[in-house]
């Protein structure tokens, strides 16, 4: 059988404008809301700290796990108590799909990195415009937002030299590589960036958290999640 957005139930695909700064902490809706968040934020996390390492040894079943991930989403989207988080797992899907490209073949060329990430943009816009799936497509806009920014963060601050090395290394040999990163990070100009950067991250996920419709949530999780996980990486970085 091949799913359409015409066989998924199209439950809360209504749009609200309203704001959720009026709703009880610990209504249904805004319950939801933050559940979304986090589930958002959780998955965002999923490619980098578990897809990343898999895929180095065998991207081809990451690629494959793709069809499985969307078998799930639209199997969840056809019930109605589980919609939303078939709908979310859409999203994921494309952010899963991006990664095993990116990660199992291209890991070593930055400049291809948001390219290939980009790869279910077509799909999104159109699935957008159809007023379809946008939890999960909102989610995948969040989390590509998030990928960009960091990118930039890179350019900016011209870590692309060690993107290319830790790449390109045994990991036994990264330390030195890390160091040497994580003084360029430490500099004021890097320090700066690094503020600009998450505070304009920040901005956008507080932005989107006062609206009350689910795919709004599903985005500031995505969003805000990116300065999380990318404050633990270099963490990690840093006692490494």
């Amino acid at each position: 059988m091949i799913f359409t957005p015409s066989t998924v139930t199209t439950h809360s695909l209504t749009p609200s404008d309203h704001s959720s700064a009026g709703q009880p902490f610990f209504s249904r809706p805004m319950v939801k809301n933050w559940l979304t968040f986090l589930a958002a934020g959780f998955l965002v996390s999923v490619p980098v700290f578990i897809e990343a390492p898999l895929v180095r040894f065998c991207p081809e079943i990451s690629v494959i796990m793709t069809g499985g991930w969307l078998w799930l989403a639209f199997y969840l989207m056809k019930q109605p108590k589980t919609h939303l988080w078939g709908d979310l797992l859409f999203g994921f899907s494309w952010s899963w799909l991006a990664g095993a490209i990116y990660w199992g073949w291209f890991r070593w060329e930055p400049l291809i990195h948001l390219p290939v990430e980009s790869i279910g943009v077509p799909v999104a816009l159109w699935c957008l415009w159809r007023r379809w799936g946008q939890v999960g497509n909102f989610f995948y806009v969040g989390s590509l937002l998030g990928t960009a920014i960091t990118d930039a963060y890179f350019y900016v601050t011209g870590l692309i030299p060690h993107w290319r090395q830790l790449m390109q290394v045994d990991p036994s040999l990264a330390t030195p590589i890390f160091q040497s990163a994580l003084e360029q990070v430490q500099t004021p100009w890097g320090t700066s960036w690094a503020i600009v950067l998450a505070n304009g991250l920040l901005g956008i996920g507080l932005w989107a958290m006062q609206k009350s419709d689910h795919h709004w949530w599903a985005l500031a999780g995505a969003v805000l999640s990116t300065i999380l996980v990318d404050s633990l990486f270099w963490v990690a970085a840093s006692f490494a």
